[in-house]
């Protein structure tokens, strides 16, 4: 569990933050957000007083990264990539989540390297993480000012003989049910997306298409609906073209690998961040996975590859 309650004791009366510091090792900066955040308790009080005392006893809740051997497959000195497997999460979703790629990042570079944006869990592939607070900033803008040009690998349904170029507003559902709130779908109320679809090959005994797509937006599960709306859905997906119960039982983590099988033509989700590629510091870069995407696609399928 990465998330832990360190038991601490202050003998005198001083600032939490300055203690935390000396203790612990953490910034100012860092210290200041998480009592911000309610980490620290005495006698079952929070404190979140960035500039409040203590002395005594009291519990401190930080993140202590777990890792479980994934390394970066590139590295720079401000920021490095890695090769997410499907079914990992990039950040934790709660206190209780067990694993992310945020452990990895953080035991492989310290407590101040962070992912720089995310990736779905079922997705596989690229994920570029900052070394440090002030390059987390700049790629975070790259991102958001669309400075990073990000390519996909999908197997999809279907034959998709020509390029298209989906664009198409997505919205979140609104449901009051928790469970399929994650839900998108194209509605004109809903945010502009752009999506550049290019067929790679087609497989026809297996009627589908192995495709890259082009987000040029970034919006929640934009590639997956997209796909949907065009009426060549991913293999594998859990939530787009299946119906209600299945969903409810894929988000409720009770479907077996045999039942995905059964229900969407794969184990997971067949969709792969395969290269990113932006301008850093003068620098050029253009990253590309070692992944062998189609082979990955009939081992999830249980076909042997052609």
């Amino acid at each position: 569990m990465p998330f832990i309650t360190k038991k601490l004791c202050a003998p005198v009366r001083e600032k939490a933050f300055v203690f935390l510091i000396r203790e612990l090792g953490l910034s100012q900066a860092e210290s200041q957000r998480l009592l911000a955040k309610g980490r620290l308790t005495q006698n079952g009080i929070v404190m979140s007083n960035q500039a409040g005392f203590i002395e005594g006893d009291f519990d401190f809740l930080m993140f202590e990264p777990l890792s479980q051997g994934l390394t970066a497959m590139f590295v720079e000195s401000d920021f490095a990539v890695y090769d997410k497997p499907s079914g990992v999460l990039v950040h934790p979703q709660s206190r209780k989540t067990p694993y992310s790629l945020s452990d990895e990042i953080k035991h492989e570079f310290g407590a101040d390297a962070n992912v720089a944006h995310r990736i779905d869990q079922e997705t596989s592939g690229l994920v570029l993480a900052s070394r440090n607070k002030k390059a987390e900033t700049v790629l975070k803008l790259l991102f958001e000012n669309r400075q990073i040009t990000k390519r996909y690998l999908a197997m999809v349904h279907g034959h998709l003989e020509n390029d298209l170029d989906i664009q198409e507003p997505l919205l979140r559902r609104e449901d009051v049910d928790t469970l399929v709130r994650m839900v998108v779908k194209v509605h004109p109320d809903g945010k502009a997306s752009r999506t550049f679809i290019k067929p790679l090959r087609y497989f026809p005994q297996y009627d589908m298409t192995l495709v890259e797509a082009s987000p040029l937006t970034g919006r929640t599960h934009q590639i997956r609906v997209h796909l949907f709306h065009v009426k060549h859905p991913i293999v594998g997906d859990p939530i787009y073209g299946q119906n209600e119960m299945d969903i409810r039982r894929f988000l409720d983590k009770v479907l077996t690998p045999k039942e995905r099988l059964e229900m969407g033509g794969a184990t997971r989700l067949l969709l792969h961040a395969n290269s990113l590629e932006f301008d850093h510091e003068g620098e050029h870069y253009h990253i590309v996975s070692k992944e062998d995407f189609i082979s990955t696609c009939f081992n999830a399928m249980g076909i042997p590859c052609p």
